[in-house]
């Protein structure tokens, strides 16, 4: 079995000209009592059919790089109720296209794209409104209620207002943090939480989607990183943060304090989505300056599932 552009834990492989998929049998119960749920997801390797075109608008796209998403993890855990048994994860690739549907106009067989992790239609209100993730007809849907791209192909829907076309000689590792990864970070929390130049902003969470609003923020001001793992933290060191703050100790917001002379700060980010990082996040959010700016959670699906409008939103 060989991998297919990207190391063999990447969730994509191929043997003998049939596509191995990850899905999620429910063979494997765990109970789920945060939710109050009796279960939730496992996960394993899985044969099947390679996807058709099922519309004019669709295309079909060969994998060769994908990642994960903190989004797969809580699916896993029996988060998301829209995903059902047997479903690909994945909502997040680079690819060459092999099939185009007959209305599919900008791309041709051969063609090297990035696939967006929401799928849009282009036509509809919300789409005209440029608010592509309540797509009246899509949204965030690769992995969720359609199979998505940790596999050897996957089925896209509305394939010209869905798919980037890339360069030849791109770099597929770069390009696929821009499927989801570093447009939450920049969308979700930078620019909801509207950052400015000279403000102070504290993000919680050092892991791709918290590094990707640091990349990003640095656009407008230098960040405070806020996180329980010394590797990540100097990781963001690496990446332009210019205070590290491990909050082990339960005292980061404190710290943050001491650091602003207590002047607090202008702009929280939490950047990991789940219960046990929310606590630090309202640490931040209760010393930022008049409690000014916040932005909340940067989980897409979050974003996109519970936000009345728009991608992401402030906590004005």
């Amino acid at each position: 079995m060989q991998s297919v552009g990207f190391p063999n834990h990447s969730g994509i492989a191929e043997a003998n000209g049939q596509t191995r998929l990850l899905s999620l049998p429910i063979d494997r119960p765990r109970p789920n009592a945060r939710l109050g749920q009796s279960r939730s997801w496992s996960e394993r390797w899985e044969e099947r059919l390679q996807p058709v075109l099922q519309d004019p608008t669709d295309a079909i796209v060969r994998i060769t790089t994908s990642t994960i998403c903190g989004t797969d993890l809580h699916i896993l855990k029996g988060d998301v109720p829209s995903v059902t048994e047997g479903r690909i994860l994945g909502h997040e690739g680079v690819g060459e296209m092999t099939q185009v549907g007959r209305a599919v106009s900008t791309f041709h067989p051969g063609d090297r794209v990035l696939i967006s992790c929401i799928t849009s239609c282009g036509r509809c209100d919300f789409c005209r409104k440029q608010m592509y993730s309540h797509c009246r007809h899509a949204g965030w849907i690769l992995g969720s209620t359609i199979d998505g791209t940790q596999a050897g192909h996957v089925r896209i829907p509305y394939a010209d207002t869905s798919l980037y076309g890339i360069p030849p000689a791109a770099d597929e590792e770069a390009l696929v943090m821009l499927s989801d990864i570093l447009p939450t970070g920049f969308e979700c929390g930078v620019l909801n939480g509207q950052v400015h130049p000279g403000d102070t902003v504290a993000i919680v969470g050092a892991g791709p989607v918290g590094l990707a609003a640091l990349l990003t923020a640095q656009f407008y001001s230098p960040g405070v990183m806020v996180d329980l793992d010394d590797n990540r933290l100097e990781v963001a060191k690496r990446l332009g943060a210019t205070t590290l703050i491990n909050s082990t100790d339960g005292e980061a917001a404190q710290r943050v304090m001491d650091l602003t002379a207590g002047h607090a700060i202008d702009v929280a980010i939490e950047a990991v989505g789940v219960p046990a990082t929310f606590g630090e996040y309202e640490h931040c959010r209760s010393i930022s300056r008049c409690n000014r700016r916040q932005a909340l959670r940067t989980q897409l699906f979050a974003c996109a599932q519970r936000t009345p409008a728009g991608i992401g939103y402030a906590d004005a």
